[in-house]
């Protein structure tokens, strides 16, 4: 099955993480390229419109982001700032993270993450992860009209 007009908004600091994770993407489906930022103020600036992210034929809004909580745990940050945004309240959020930590497992859920993932080592393993997650997230979910902060969508 294919994915179109799913956009995924793929926020990780690590370059080679990212790499992986839309390579997955692709050979399993994912048509409409993977957005990948590396900071959350560039996640931010892209779900506003904001700057570079203001052609929304080139950035269009997200239907699911994949979130690293990153380094410095920037991503809960990001995660909390996103569900007080009123217009991106119910966008799909799923943490994609190499900490099984049961404080950031819990603090996620806390702030609102809709799934919480471990990345595998493997890259076969991350093929079946991204095969399920596109299935259930791309294919099966219902996901609700979503609008950006700057009143994008």
């Amino acid at each position: 099955m294919s994915y179109v007009h799913h956009t995924i908004l793929l926020l990780d600091d690590n370059p080679d993480d990212a790499r992986f994770i839309t390579l997955a993407l692709q050979r399993v489906g994912v048509i409409t390229p993977v957005q990948a930022v590396v900071a959350p103020e560039e996640a931010q600036r892209y779900l506003g419109g904001e700057g570079r992210f203001s052609d929304n034929e080139s950035f269009p809004p997200p239907v699911l982001v994949l979130l690293d909580l990153i380094a410095s745990r920037a991503g809960l940050e990001f995660l909390a700032w996103l569900r007080q945004q009123p217009a991106l309240q119910r966008l799909p959020v799923v943490v994609l993270s190499s900490c099984r930590e049961e404080a950031d497992i819990n603090r996620a859920y806390e702030l609102g993450c809709n799934s919480y993932l471990v990345k595998p080592v493997s890259f076969n393993t991350l093929l079946v992860m991204m095969q399920t997650l596109t299935q259930y997230w791309l294919g099966l979910n219902e996901t609700p009209r979503l609008y950006c902060v700057n009143q994008r969508g």
